[in-house]
């Protein structure tokens, strides 16, 4: 790694969090504003603009702009297609950040710019082959083949939230899909379940802490299965089953040396990790004759992000200059 600092942006739903970041992935300067209530091209673009120009006037010295960002993001071209919590489409927004502030700018969807920062500086240092996967309100991820990130052929690979578990199901993902591992693996199908088994035992430990079976969420199932509730772990377990299903599939196409777990989940990871891993050890090809992946937690939690964006912006500055 060099010396060389750039900025790192990390747009979300509700805010926007910005930071320069050094070669080695250190944050020397962070700030954050809410996301724009009016999410069109032109507020999301001066919103971004904002935090670049301020954390422009307190390090000078940034050479370069990374953006992760959710949504179909075409690559090389830094193109916002679609987003699933902003209301622009079809956004150029590696080319307007370029043009506006002088400086070369990459656009990365945010689960690949979580991964690249986890294998350059976090848990994934040492590794050439990593899985990272975000298990939270959704399931996320990217991959590391070969020390590189891979894409695919237009920017919109290694969507493993999409990775189909249960064709067959009856469980619509909000992409529109029947099956997919977001719907039966994340945060939010635990709290649909959860909310689907206290309507069948409204005076049971789920409905009561929620104060009605309606309002049971994610985290009411945890709290519930802390406390013992049999109906609570039995829904790890489910969720846990499915997983580790997915992860198999995931190891099966990939062979990688590690998988990374990153994402509001891994807090409950004494009652998710042991149904995942039984589940993944059930459906991993050939199992009991090669060695097979840890499953590790990842090290850099929420700021991944922007510090993988800022991580990319940097390498494809120096390829750039290196090729000039």
């Amino acid at each position: 790694m060099t010396s060389t600092r750039a900025i790192g942006l990390d747009v979300g739903g509700t805010k926007i969090a910005g930071g320069v970041i050094d070669g080695d992935g250190q944050i020397l300067h962070r700030l954050q504003i809410p996301s724009p209530t009016d999410e069109g091209t032109d507020t999301t673009l001066a919103a971004l603009l904002e935090l670049v120009d301020s954390l422009r006037a307190v390090h000078p010295e940034v050479s370069s702009i990374g953006v992760g960002a959710a949504g179909m993001i075409t690559w090389p071209s830094g193109r916002i297609l679609t987003a699933p919590n902003n209301a622009y489409r079809d956004l150029p927004l590696q080319e307007l950040l370029a043009e506006r502030t002088g400086l070369p700018a990459v656009v990365e969807n945010d689960a690949n710019a979580a991964a690249w920062a986890e294998a350059k500086v976090g848990a994934g240092v040492g590794y050439r082959n990593l899985i990272a996967v975000t298990v939270g309100t959704g399931v996320g991820g990217g991959l590391i083949l070969d020390g590189a990130l891979y894409r695919g052929q237009n920017g919109i690979g290694a969507e493993i939230g999409h990775l189909v578990v249960n064709p067959s199901g009856n469980i619509r993902c909000g992409c529109g899909s029947v099956g997919c591992l977001e719907a039966h693996g994340s945060g939010t199908a635990l709290g649909r379940r959860g909310r689907e088994t206290a309507a069948t035992d409204p005076g049971g430990l789920l409905a009561t802490l929620a104060g009605g079976a309606d309002r049971v969420t994610g985290e009411t199932v945890f709290t519930a299965a802390q406390q013992g509730d049999p109906k609570a772990r039995s829904l790890f377990d489910e969720l846990g089953y499915w997983l580790g299903a997915g992860l198999a599939s995931l190891v099966n196409v990939f062979d990688p040396q590690v998988i990374v777990i990153s994402g509001g989940l891994v807090a409950t990871r004494d009652y998710l990790y042991p149904p995942t891993n039984a589940s993944f050890s059930e459906h991993v090809f050939a199992g009991p004759h090669r060695t097979l992946p840890p499953i590790i937690p990842a090290q850099l939690g929420a700021e991944s992000g922007l510090v993988g964006a800022a991580l990319l912006a940097m390498e494809r500055q120096q390829q750039t200059v290196l090729a000039a």
